[in-house]
């Protein structure tokens, strides 16, 4: 059967999805496009057929190689301006606090400008977060246990959420796919976001790091609302309606190229 446009464009948006956060699971992929799972899985087998994605139990992931680059690209991407958002968010971390940092290229932006820090607890269930501060003189490094994603290093998973409400920690720092002008944290992976949602549950104040490419951008999963924010931390607040959002609902904003 001679494939209609919307199919076309659902499979784009599933391509990028995949792209992005390194894998995809059937059931994920079916809610967020309003579609029965035998249909993303004919999906998922087109573009597999294609090599553009390998097909996994339940889903679809990059190949071998392609995730891992996939993710350095996504780390040089805006690499100065989360260079600069990494040391504003740092320099809101005091000394003697206990702190999440979740997966993320801004998030690991964070963690390199933590390393002189002392008497930090750093929980995370970024891999890459933790090569960047253990064996730092003064920090206590936490990693989280539970299953590791090939395409970031990310620990996810059942384990990852049973482990992660182990703790009560005094801040969190967070990244996120996308942030919608009406102030919706959105994100395109399922156990991501679960990791993400009790994240910000565990944690006293929760400081969203972002740089504005992330403003406006559209993803199918929603992790919170930004009344679950305290503080965020961007270059360049490039929306007026989601500053008036943040103004209304209390959540304190700064600006790395406005300072």
């Amino acid at each position: 059967m001679a494939d209609r446009g919307g199919g076309a464009e659902r499979r784009a948006a599933i391509l990028a999805a995949v792209r992005r956060a390194g894998d995809a699971n059937v059931a994920a992929l079916a809610r967020a496009f309003a579609v029965t799972p035998q249909t993303i899985r004919r999906d998922l087998n087109h573009l597999a057929d294609r090599s553009l994605i390998a097909r996994v139990h339940g889903g679809a992931a990059l190949g071998s190689g392609i995730a891992n680059a996939r993710y350095d690209e996504r780390r040089g991407h805006a690499a100065s301006a989360k260079a600069r958002i990494g040391a504003a968010a740092a320099a809101l971390v005091p000394e003697g606090a206990s702190l999440f940092i979740n997966i993320g290229t801004t998030t690991e932006a964070v963690a390199r400008h933590l390393v002189d820090h002392a008497k930090l607890m750093v929980v995370s269930n970024n891999l890459n977060v933790v090569d960047i501060l253990s064996g730092r003189e003064g920090i206590a490094m936490v990693a989280v246990g539970g299953h590791v994603r090939a395409g970031d290093r990310a620990v996810i998973g059942a384990l990852a959420d049973q482990f992660i409400d182990n703790f009560r920690v005094d801040l969190a720092l967070i990244g996120t796919s996308g942030l919608s002008e009406t102030g919706d944290l959105v994100d395109f992976d399922a156990d991501e976001v679960l990791v993400a949602r009790r994240i910000i549950r565990q944690a006293r104040t929760v400081i969203l790091v972002a740089d504005s490419s992330k403003i406006g951008r559209i993803a199918p999963l929603r992790i919170a609302g930004i009344e679950a924010i305290d503080h965020l931390v961007t270059d360049r607040m490039t929306s007026p309606a989601l500053r008036d959002v943040l103004a209304s609902k209390g959540v304190r904003l700064t600006e790395t190229d406005c300072a």
